[in-house]
Order: structure tokens, then sequence, then C-alpha cells
């Protein structure tokens, strides 16, 4: 089966939640807000749409996912009283894979819709929020449909594993690591490379054809510089592959054990 049809965040609301696990994705959009205020502000001095499509790319489950419409919905209204223009509808679309925890958000609506009333008050206009299962590295949406699309802390996500191509014998080369490290060898680096130029060509792509004339993007995601430094990325998963091999030992060694009683 397609990994876009297993693979997906943590759901629900537990201690192992995505939603109770994602602060410092949370932190980066945060930090970012200011380029989503400069692209609103710049697409509303142009266009005034009756109603603002917006598409929110890999939003995953929990606060986040809200964060990011409620950050929008206050960047246009702050926008429109000053422009002194009337609100627009909106029209969110929630996109990420099949599995995705939908539901989980959706159950989080009645009580984001009261709040939005209670700030906004009824001079507001409307707001409808909807889920677009798939996967963004294809098209999503009809030609023209689409005034702004958002995509935070996603886009480095490949759409397969860039080794499917190497051989057995080089598949040994990244041996123990599902991302690039300082020790993986310069073949390595060139697959993931051109995984993600692939992926990323066919992204925008896509989005040109979605997108209204004269309509926006604001992509925030992680990247990586040339230099050969040991990330924080690459202790946590030394740590994890320790605690595997040690959680392996144990397992083989409680085998023994049971064979020899």
């Amino acid at each position: 089966m397609e990994s876009k049809l297993l693979l997906h965040m943590n759901s629900g609301k537990g201690e192992r939640s995505y939603a109770n696990n994602s602060m410092l994705q949370r932190k980066l959009m945060i930090k970012g807000k200011h380029i989503l205020e400069e692209t609103i502000t710049r697409f509303y001095s142009n266009y005034s749409p009756s109603c603002m499509k917006v598409a929110d790319l890999g939003c995953s489950v929990g606060p986040n996912t809200l964060l990011v419409i409620s950050n929008i919905i206050d960047i246009v209204d702050t926008t429109c009283t000053r422009l002194n223009q009337e609100p627009p509808t909106f029209q969110f679309y929630l996109n990420d894979l099949f599995g995705n925890d939908f539901n989980t958000t959706f159950k989080s609506l009645p009580d984001f819709y009261k709040r939005l009333d209670e700030d906004k008050g009824h001079k507001f206009g409307s707001c409808f929020i909807n889920a677009t299962p798939g996967s963004f590295h294809g098209r999503l949406f009809p030609n023209n449909s689409i005034n702004l699309f958002h995509s935070a802390n996603s886009l480095h996500w490949l759409s397969q594993d860039p080794l499917l191509e190497f051989t057995k014998e080089a598949e040994s080369f990244n041996k123990g690591h599902c991302h690039i490290v300082s020790t993986s060898p310069p073949a390595v680096y060139q697959a993931y490379l051109k995984q993600f130029q692939q992926d990323f060509k066919f992204f925008l792509k896509s989005r040109s054809e979605e997108l209204v004339p004269g309509g926006a993007m604001v992509l925030l995601f992680l990247g990586k510089n040339k230099t050969h430094r040991r990330t924080g990325w690459e202790i946590i998963s030394l740590v994890l592959n320790d605690m595997l091999l040690e959680v392996n030992n144990n397992f083989f060694n409680q085998l023994i054990t049971i064979g020899v009683s």
C-alpha cells in the first residue's frame, strides 16, 4: 500500500498525540506570522474577494491547525478595517494525508466558532471549514479556485523514500537512519536533494494551476545547509536508536531465559 494511505501524525489528544507534542511547530508558525501579514496585506491592496478561499496544506491535527485559521482571520479583519472594506466570507480547506485525524479537529469547531463570534461579533463574515484529504505533491483543487495557500512544517516531508532506487549494497550507506546525517555519503545527499527538487516542482506546478490570478502562497518549512555538522535531530535519532537496540536486546534475553527455563 502507498505511504500516503498509511502515514499520518499521532491522532487524538492523548499524551503521545501530535496535538500535545507540536510546540516546536507552533513556535515556527508564530515566528513566521509577519510573513503571513505582509502577504495578505499585499494581496488585499489589489484584490477584495467576497469569499476568501484558503487552503492549509499539511494541516495535521490539534490546536496548531486552528491557530492558522485564527491568524488569517485576524489579519484579514485588520486589513479590511484599515482599507474600509467589508470583511469576506471565509472558506478554509484543511489538507493532509488520508489517514490524518480530521475528526479531532472537527470536534473542536463548535468552541472555535463560538470564540470567533464572541471576538468578532455579527459584523464578521461567515466562516466555513472543510477537509480536503490527499497528497499536496499533486493536484487537490480545480483550476483558479484558491486565493491563498498556506503551509507550515510540512514541505520537508518527501513523497517517497529517496533511496528506493538504490541497490541493496548502496542502501547500507545510510543504515540505521531515516534522514540525512553527518556521516551520510554524498550519494545519499544527492538522492535526498533530487527527490525534494522533484517533489517541490510538482508541488509548485499544482499550486500554480489552482491559484486564482494574483493569488498568494506562504510556505514555511525546514531546510538544511551543506555543512556536515551534527544537528539536534541527529542526536535525538542516535538516542532513539540506542533505546530501540536496548529494547530488542532485552526482548532477546527474555526469549533465551524462557527457552532455558
